[in-house]
């Protein structure tokens, strides 16, 4: 059964949840996925502010042998809260509370329970680890349904600023998380999607096949930079930063054939 709960896990990793964002926002609600994109921001920091302030075992801390090597791979980090389970909690309950369509909460609520699941049963979480992620994400998928970001004016270009100004002077050994959060806080307050999704199933698929090549093409780009680079904290955001202004902006200016700009905000 391991092989299925790992399978199961990595539907809580940064590719899946960039693919999702995207495609939500290109075919479903450009404004709606900008929201959702900056309440999964302020959740994946706050998930990273909580893990490295209290500094709590997980379940193979100890014992290397109570999960197998396999296991411990999806794992980065202290323990609570579970990051798999808070980001799945956010994402697919933020999309569940904008959507509020029946068989969206229902596939929402099997995604959100599945992953918590995975990770007690790879022994990578304690329930506690778990249970405070689903309390958490659940808050920030609220908001992601309720939140409303000024998009002009000062506070569009100063808070991305603000943030990128932290990123900056953030200490020399400051996990990688921060500036990762910061960046993808920065990026969807800054982004503004004015476009209209493909109605006809040609024009979304072309969407949807192309533009996750182009997004991909810039995550796996900077990806390659140097490691000692790429890891300083004002790289870390530019590069997050860069890559939701690419997914809300830069994919719709090239495939505006398909995503006509409405005008509208």
């Amino acid at each position: 059964m391991e092989s299925f709960w790992l399978a199961v896990t990595n539907l809580g990793r940064d590719e899946v949840f960039i693919v999702v964002l995207a495609l939500y926002t290109w075919l479903v609600n450009p404004r709606s996925g900008r929201n959702l994109g900056v309440a999964f921001a302020l959740s994946y920091l706050v998930n990273s502010a909580l893990k490295f302030g209290f500094d709590l075992p997980r379940p193979f801390t100890n014992d290397p042998t109570a999960a197998s090597a396999a296991a411990r791979a999806t794992a980065g980090g202290p323990g609570l809260p579970s990051g798999h389970t808070q980001m799945a909690a956010t994402l697919w309950g933020g999309i569940a509370l904008q959507v509020r369509r029946p068989g969206m909460w229902v596939a929402a609520g099997l995604l959100i329970v599945l992953i918590a699941y995975s990770r007690l049963a790879l022994n990578v979480h304690y329930p506690s680890d778990v249970i405070v992620g689903l309390l958490v994400g659940g808050l920030f998928a609220l908001m992601a349904a309720r939140i409303h970001v000024p998009d002009d004016g000062a506070v569009r270009w100063g808070v991305p600023a603000l943030l990128l100004v932290v990123a900056a002077f953030l200490p020399a050994g400051t996990p990688r998380e921060y500036g990762t959060g910061l960046g993808l806080l920065a990026g969807f307050w800054f982004a503004r999607p004015t476009f209209t999704p493909p109605r006809d199933l040609a024009g979304r698929l072309i969407v949807a096949v192309l533009g996750l090549l182009l997004v991909f093409a810039v995550f796996f780009g900077l990806g390659a930079l140097p490691q000692s680079f790429k890891d300083i904290g004002l790289v870390r955001a530019l590069r997050y930063a860069l890559l939701v202004w690419v997914a809300a902006e830069g994919v719709p200016l090239v495939l505006r054939r398909w995503m006509p700009k409405n005008g509208q905000w």
